[in-house]
């Protein structure tokens, strides 16, 4: 635990709020020792394995169980936030709209070109409030997307490798560069890893490769629908993939890039990006990885609306302002994306990088810091592998947490 940073956290959250990230952290440990994590990936079976004769992990019927001394090794190994190479409280233009936003017409579903990339990572080079930037859009080609993003952009990125040929150029740019993650989306629900992906994560931790750990449980359909409950299911799967990483090798550098989301039953369940909630649920788990002395990124400033409207800035300024009133790492989403993070618009990125210039952690609006729900805990141990949607937790607290 980084001690200094759980007085600075006491006194942004309140003490109360602190014990619940704390309860959060053992509720996940309890979560990885007694339902698992799926996997058949051979190499991580085997990592996991090695240590089934001390009794720190088991491998049963492809779950592995982790007990959490083997967690806690593990973390012991990651380099901690003062040894990462971005700075606390860098917002980036991140994410990976399949879609361009037509801010003339008014309507998104343009396909995105290697001219809109190029335009991205030049606003992100040439604006002093943007830390760095992720893809922002998708190219089919990941190496033509790296080679662009390099070339007009000398800021901290992140990108994703899904072939041989793009692992080999991300580690020539890193060896050049020093200051690249990549992203992998390493588990989904609940509790399961991603075969997809699952034999790049290794080849790429074996490589050296910073990985960025992302998982996004949903509140009220793959976790439960309290701020403990979700962030713990997110916290746990994070935590398989730095203990598989660490494993693999021992001293990697990790980011917690845990993304907790919230299903709003208005929008037939779909995620609502737009809540205050979502901005001060990420902001929680920032705060618990800080606390854990991990390098963290996650997902704030975020909108619900599907057109460039009032309403849309006015979600990135008040994301913006609970980000400066609270800290955290690293923010990803912060400029320019709209309803459910399909459509990037430069419109929306330049306003809301012109936001973020002016706006201060005064204008935050008060928010009443959430405390442990025992609830959210106890549906887990209800619920387990299954779906949220239909139990009683979820249908008790809508309406009443997640608030706009």
């Amino acid at each position: 635990m980084n001690t200094d940073q759980m007085e600075t956290s006491k006194s942004l959250l309140g003490p109360q709020t602190v014990d619940m990230l704390l309860q959060v952290h053992e509720d996940s440990l309890w979560m990885l020792e007694n339902m698992g994590v799926g996997c058949t990936q051979p190499d991580m079976l085997a990592a996991f394995q090695a240590h089934e004769a001390d009794g720190k992990a088991i491998v049963y019927e492809d779950r592995v169980y982790i007990t959490a001394d083997l967690v806690s090794e593990c973390l012991a190994k990651v380099p901690g936030v003062a040894e990462f190479f971005v700075p606390r409280n860098s917002f980036f233009i991140g994410g990976t709209a399949p879609y361009v936003y037509d801010d003339a017409a008014g309507q998104g579903g343009v396909i995105p070109t290697v001219d809109h990339l190029i335009r991205i990572a030049q606003v992100a080079e040439a604006s002093p409030v943007v830390a760095g930037m992720g893809r922002g859009i998708k190219l089919k080609d990941e190496v033509e997307q790296m080679n662009t993003m390099i070339e007009h952009c000398s800021k901290p990125l992140y990108y994703a490798v899904t072939s041989d040929r793009s692992l080999q150029r991300a580690t020539e740019i890193y060896a050049r560069r020093g200051k690249e993650m990549i992203v992998f989306c390493l588990t989904r629900p609940c509790l399961q890893v991603n075969e997809n992906f699952s034999e790049f994560f290794v080849k790429v931790v074996r490589a050296g490769l910073p990985v960025f750990i992302s998982a996004m449980p949903l509140a009220g359909i793959s976790a439960p629908y309290c701020y403990s409950g979700v962030l713990a299911m997110t916290h746990a799967e994070v935590l398989f993939g730095i203990c598989a990483s660490q494993l693999l090798r021992p001293g990697h550098t990790c980011i917690h890039a845990g993304y907790p989301t919230i299903a709003d039953p208005r929008f037939e369940y779909n995620p609502n990006y737009g809540l205050r909630s979502n901005s001060i649920l990420n902001l929680l788990m920032a705060h618990l990885n800080m606390m854990l002395d991990l390098p963290t990124f996650q997902s704030a400033c975020t909108t619900n609306e599907e057109h460039l409207t009032e309403r849309a800035l006015e979600d990135a300024r008040i994301g913006q302002a609970f980000c400066k009133k609270y800290g955290f790492h690293m923010i990803r989403h912060a400029f320019g994306f709209l309803r459910h993070l399909v459509d990037f618009s430069f419109a929306k990125l330049e306003q809301a990088i012109q936001i973020a210039e002016e706006v201060t952690a005064e204008e935050a609006p008060d928010f009443e810091m959430p405390v442990y729900d025992e609830r959210g805990m106890a549906s887990i141990q209800r619920v387990g592998l299954g779906m949220y949607m239909e139990d009683s937790l979820t249908t008790a607290n809508i309406g009443k947490v997640f608030v706009d």
